[in-house]
C-alpha cells in the first residue's frame, strides 16, 4: 500500500469557465491555468502520481507544452492513472478537498465524485469530494483563487 498527497492552487481569471472535479460551474469566475485550471482534478493527479512515485503533473504534462493548452483535466487524469496502473497499482480510495469561499459545492459533490470515478473506471464510492473555507484568511479567503488538496491510497 502507498499513499500520496496532491496540492494545487490557481488564481481566478475573468472570462474563463470554472471547472472543478470535471464539472462546469456556470456563473462563477474561472481559474487561470494552462489547461482548464481544475484544481480538484490536478490535486488528485498529483496524489496518484506521488503514491506511485511517478513524478508530478508538471513533469507529465508541462505547462510550456502547447499540446496541453486548454485540455480537459479529466483527460490528464485518465492518462496519469493509466501510468499508475501500468506501474502495477490500483486506487483503493481518494479524498479531495476544495479550499475556498465559493462556489458552494455541497449539491454537486456526488456528481463530482461520479465524474472523477467514471474517468478512472472505478466505483464512485471510492472518491470523496469535500470543501472547506479558510474563514476569509489567505488568498482563497480574499477571493483571489481556489486551492485543493487530495490524498490517494494505492495497492499493488
Amino acid at each position: 500500500m502507498r499513499i500520496g498527497i496532491g496540492v494545487d492552487a490557481h488564481a481566478f481569471e475573468d472570462g474563463t469557465p470554472l471547472v472543478l472535479g470535471g464539472l462546469e460551474f456556470p456563473g462563477e469566475r474561472g481559474l487561470a491555468g494552462h489547461s482548464d485550471g481544475d484544481v480538484v482534478t490536478h490535486a488528485l493527479i498529483d496524489a496518484l502520481l506521488g503514491a506511485a512515485n511517478l513524478g508530478d503533473i508538471g513533469t507529465l504534462f508541462p505547462s510550456d507544452d502547447e499540446a496541453f493548452r486548454d485540455i480537459s483535466s479529466l483527460l490528464l487524469l485518465s492518462r496519469a492513472y493509466a501510468q499508475v496502473r501500468e506501474a502495477g497499482y490500483e486506487l483503493v480510495n481518494a479524498d479531495c478537498v476544495l479550499i475556498g469561499e465559493r462556489p458552494k459545492i455541497g449539491e454537486r459533490r456526488g456528481e463530482m465524485a461520479e465524474r472523477l470515478a467514471e474517468t478512472l473506471g472505478i466505483d464512485p464510492k471510492l472518491i470523496a469530494v469535500r470543501a472547506t473555507t479558510t474563514d476569509r484568511l489567505g488568498f482563497t479567503g480574499r477571493g483571489e483563487g481556489l486551492a485543493a488538496q487530495a490524498a490517494a491510497l494505492l495497492d499493488r
